[in-house]
């Protein structure tokens, strides 16, 4: 099946035509990028102009291809303007249909772009990447000593797309996400993920691996191999949202520990004895997380503001703030009590919990 793109890789790969655009003098028709997975791609582009009244500004759209998965937005433009400045630094701006974050809990300020924090990083080196030219060109048109970047992102009819997504609900108000820590769009097959999955593990057995840490995602997975450097790379498989599946495949071979490492989102869900984790079939449950700090010792205040939390990540932050690294531990202990009676093997399970900078906040194994 055939891979898409994020719009955050298509608001960089906009980036960097927009600064080719003002470094040669003329309008490009295509631009390659690195995206974050490592991987280099072009992007043809649907549109891109120099400003006839300002020459430190340009513009670049491109039409969003989602690949054999689409979502809403699927042949959606995304349109980058830059706006070359004298001080330092990059600027991040919502355009018409990007939103703005409402409610704390996305790892970004109220108040700010819903431009999401990895696109924001990638937009940012392809500003490095060229800030020498950039002030080799600025520097005897305009005199500036150093050149800082303006940058708005705007989707057309993006506002009336983002009612297709849980965007209102989380707190992203006014318009769509500029989202992707990879920057490409997998397409989704149960049944080709679970057999990835499978063959993950024999490839493991094969190289004589007995433990292997099942990660929700790859920045998870990063995260746990931080954690364990002395386990070799095959013994860190993705498993994505199919915890019970891969527990169960697990059990099935002569496995002698699994570490499960995850971040709050999923493992907000695991708690509850969900397995399934996509978004799509499961939401986070307040309720229970309110009540799991409650039985871990939690004040009450904490408790309801648990409660209130807008998403579990939001909950996590909170838990830490007020210092109570019980209610991590209470979420470890459930999730290995379901994990544990989806089978009973292997004889020894791990479950690892992260914060969202890579730091273990929560760990339980079976004795």
């Amino acid at each position: 099946m055939r891979t898409g793109f994020t719009t955050g890789a298509c608001a960089q790969a906009g980036v960097k035509a927009c600064l080719r655009s003002l470094l040669e003098n003329r309008a490009q028709e295509s631009v390659e990028v690195l995206l974050p997975i490592g991987r280099k791609a072009r992007f043809v582009l649907h549109r891109s102009s120099l400003d006839a009244d300002d020459p430190t500004a340009a513009m670049a759209s491109i039409i969003k291809d989602g690949g054999d998965d689409p979502d809403c937005t699927h042949g959606a433009e995304i349109i980058t303007t830059i706006k070359l400045v004298p001080t330092d630094g990059v600027r991040f701006h919502r355009g018409p249909g990007v939103g703005w974050i409402s409610k704390p809990g996305l790892g970004m300020a109220v108040g700010e772009p819903a431009i999401n924090p990895v696109p924001r990083r990638s937009m940012e080196l392809e500003f490095q990447s060229l800030k020498k030219d950039i002030l080799d060109w600025a520097f005897p048109r305009f005199g500036w000593q150093q050149a800082g970047l303006e940058v708005t992102v705007s989707i057309p009819n993006g506002e009336e797309l983002s009612k297709q997504t849980l965007n209102s609900r989380l707190g992203i108000l006014e318009g769509l996400s500029i989202l992707g820590t990879k920057g490409i769009v997998v397409p989704f097959s149960t049944a080709a993920y679970r057999a990835s999955i499978t063959q993950a593990m024999d490839v493991a057995l094969a190289r004589g691996i007995d433990t292997l840490v099942l990660t929700t995602g790859g920045q998870s997975e990063k995260f746990a191999q931080a954690i364990f450097p002395e386990f070799s790379e095959e013994a860190f498989i993705q498993i994505g949202d199919f915890s019970g599946f891969s527990i169960r495949e697990a059990g099935k071979r002569p496995v002698k520990m699994i570490i499960m490492a995850g971040l709050m989102g999923k493992f907000s869900k695991l708690a509850t004895g969900v397995t399934q984790t996509h978004a799509a079939g499961s939401q986070v449950d307040f309720e229970f997380l309110s009540g799991l700090a409650r039985e871990a010792g939690a004040p009450e205040s904490l408790v309801e503001a648990i409660r209130g939390a807008n998403t579990a990540r939001h909950a996590g932050e909170i838990a830490a703030e007020a210092n109570f690294p019980d209610f991590f531990q209470a979420i470890c202990d459930r999730i290995l009590y379901h994990l544990s009676h989806i089978s009973r093997h292997p004889p020894s399970i791990g479950v690892l919990l992260t914060d969202f900078k890579g730091k273990k906040i929560g760990y339980a194994q079976t004795p």
